[in-house]
């Protein structure tokens, strides 16, 4: 919907400094809200403290212009999302006596929190980010939703206190460049992403999602807390045909809430499993054809087009399929890239803009399938837990380590493919015997033993996934629910949402996932595993509760997923640019990697010894991102 900024000034209050650095802030994420902007500012003896937005109108287009203010003045809240059940909780509050002005789901979260305090966050189903100032108690808060959809940064300086919807709005106001954080660092060098509370920089935050911030200006102190979800009452003995009528009935209902708007509203489709069954229910729902967005490639291996005409055929939808080659993506390539404000390196962040961009053309909304993996148990990385519990009591661990050298020798990509080959390459470099397997498995750059290769000891960190490790009470990672527990507060939140928001946002388009519901998500967490993953099927319950709705199979079809052919990009259009970042000056200056080490690793892709696409894409978008940021010569 749009992006918020807050800054508080604690050293000489001046209401015009902070409305003059809000409206920098603004300015720098007009493309999260090209429609209008807003602005709260006001100074008292001690401080003075400015709120921001900037919309893009998607429901309430006539009266939803924010701040929005409480009737005595007195609180005022700055949002960025959508609150999907809105309308419920404004007639349960009109019941006890609440009156409202306008017809915005904004208002509704500045009322509920009037009339009931921070217990109301918890009854908020929608994606957000906002903040709520209560002059009345001096205090400040700031929440983001339940899954991280979307973004929330913030840091703390002994001159203000400063929050924003992307990075850059905090980057562009503090007047120096914070140190590179060897957290965040090994984090993305490990994932290609970095998750919550982390960021590239120090001391400069993500807000964990299904969070709160509370900061007390008076003392000069903040708190965070986690916002507590009412109980779900566990489903004892439900059978599979009571819990597929159950499914269905959650996943349209959620279609039916996340469709709300005020304006065009269309699915992406990729004719994979979760984007076709999320088309299906909208196209059911709605009394006209619905539109559908799907992107291809020319390189045929990427390409997987004819899985979404089959769809679209099937729904009637009025579909528009765009085809895309290298030429299309690289001129987009370091925009794209540098909007992420740090590090980040999934290879479907391309395509997605570019998909998106072309999506924005004809809706101002979109749908997309995201979560239905987490939701419903669709990974392939899923099926590693039964891998690693049968391989470690069949192959003894002293006889692992040759297997792993055989395969690390013959089981070599020399071009980007990611076939069998590379797929049983990377379960063996996988396989552990200490329970840790699933952390190298999420690892899409480099493994625990391939970061300590490439990185400087000065800056690699052992153990890295401790804090996660505590959150979750599991030292343990080893059943299907610890694997999407681990994907809730890592994956989603700091790659798949992350990497949607942003690309989507740049083109002024917002994306709502139907899959992404507190509701769904609890009901599925008390299923019993084999309803999930049956055998080796996946998603077992989502595909049975719409199997009569497809043609006989289709939900059985294999997709590759949402790439990018950058290995070979790295090899030709990208190459010049990836050579001068193996620079000796440039490496030792940075003091940061093993230079020999991660010389030879570049060298052997360019020259197509060894393909090593993710770790060396993660490479280049970590020095691109370097480049910019410190080099300014972006």
């Amino acid at each position: 919907m749009c992006g918020i900024n807050g800054f508080i000034d604690l050293t000489s209050p001046n209401e015009q400094k902070v409305t003059s650095i809000l409206n920098k802030m603004n300015d720098l994420i007009l493309h999260r809200g090209p429609d209008e902007d807003g602005l709260f500012s006001e100074q008292n003896d001690t401080f003075s403290i400015g709120m921001g937005m900037r919309r893009l109108s998607i429901i309430d287009l006539s009266s939803g212009k924010q701040p929005i203010f409480s009737e005595d003045k007195q609180i005022v809240i700055v949002f960025n999302g959508e609150i999907y059940n809105y309308k419920i909780l404004k007639a349960q509050l009109e019941a006890e006596g609440v009156t409202f002005k306008t017809s915005s789901d904004t208002e509704v979260i500045l009322k509920a929190y009037e009339k009931h305090g921070v217990e109301s966050f918890q009854w908020l189903d929608g994606m957000y980010g906002f903040s709520i100032y209560d002059k009345k108690i001096n205090k400040l808060f700031i929440a983001r939703d339940f899954f991280g959809e979307k973004p929330l940064y913030y840091t703390k300086t002994d001159k203000a206190f400063i929050w924003a919807s992307e990075l850059k709005s905090i980057i562009k106001t503090i007047d120096f460049t914070p140190n590179i954080s060897k957290t965040g660092l090994n984090l993305y060098f490990r994932l290609t992403y970095i998750p919550a509370p982390h960021t590239i920089y120090e001391n400069i935050h993500k807000l964990e999602a299904n969070h709160y911030i509370t900061y007390d200006l008076a003392s000069d102190k903040t708190e965070i807390h986690k916002i507590n979800q009412e109980p779900v009452p566990k489903v004892k003995n439900i059978s599979f045909e009571d819990a597929k009528a159950k499914t269905k009935d959650l996943v349209y209902k959620s279609v039916d809430s996340r469709s709300i708007a005020d304006v065009g509203l269309g699915t992406f489709l990729s004719g994979g499993v979760d984007s076709s069954i999320i088309s299906l229910c909208l196209s059911q729902a709605s009394d006209k054809k619905i539109d559908t967005f799907s992107i291809g490639f020319k390189k045929a291996s990427y390409d997987e087009t004819d899985k979404s005409r089959v769809v679209a055929e099937m729904l009637n939808s009025n579909h528009h399929e765009f085809i895309i080659d290298e030429d299309d993506l690289k001129d987009n390539i370091h925009e794209i890239l540098v909007n992420f404000d740090e590090p980040f390196s999934d290879t479907a962040a391309l395509p997605t803009h570019l998909l998106s961009s072309k999506t924005r053309e004809h809706v101002t909304v979109a749908l997309t399938g995201d979560g239905g993996d987490e939701v419903f148990g669709g990974y392939n990385k899923y099926y590693i837990g039964k891998m690693n519990s049968r391989y470690t009591s069949i192959v003894p661990k002293a006889l692992h380590k040759p297997i792993l050298g055989l395969s690390n020798k013959y089981l070599v990509n020399k071009d980007d493919k990611r076939g069998k080959k590379f797929q049983i390459n990377k379960l063996l470099n996988a396989i552990s015997y200490d329970g840790n397997f699933y952390w190298d498995i999420i690892s899409l750059a480099n493994t625990s033993n391939q970061l300590a290769e490439i990185m400087s000891p000065d800056y690699y960190i052992d153990n890295l996934f401790q804090e996660y490790k505590d959150i979750l009470k599991k030292q343990k990672i080893e059943s299907l629910t610890d694997f999407r527990s681990v994907d809730k507060i890592l994956s989603l939140e700091g790659g798949m949402l992350a990497k949607v928001d942003r690309t989507s946002m740049m083109t002024s388009l917002e994306c709502r996932a139907p899959f992404l519901n507190k509701d769904l998500w609890e009901f599925t967490n008390t299923l019993p595993e084999n309803y999930l993953m049956k055998g080796w099927n996946k998603k077992h319950i989502l595909k049975e509760a719409f199997r009569d709705q497809f043609p006989e199979e289709f939900l059985e079809k294999s997709k590759s997923g949402f790439g990018s052919p950058t290995g070979d990009w790295l090899r030709q259009s990208l190459r010049k640019e990836l050579e001068s970042y193996i620079e000796p000056d440039l490496l030792k200056s940075q003091g940061i990697f093993n230079v020999d080490i991660i010389t030879q690793l570049v060298r052997d892709h360019l020259d197509s010894k060894k393909d090593s696409t993710f770790r060396v894409w993660s490479y280049y978008c970590f020095q691109k991102w370097y480049k910019f940021n410190f080099l300014k010569q972006g």
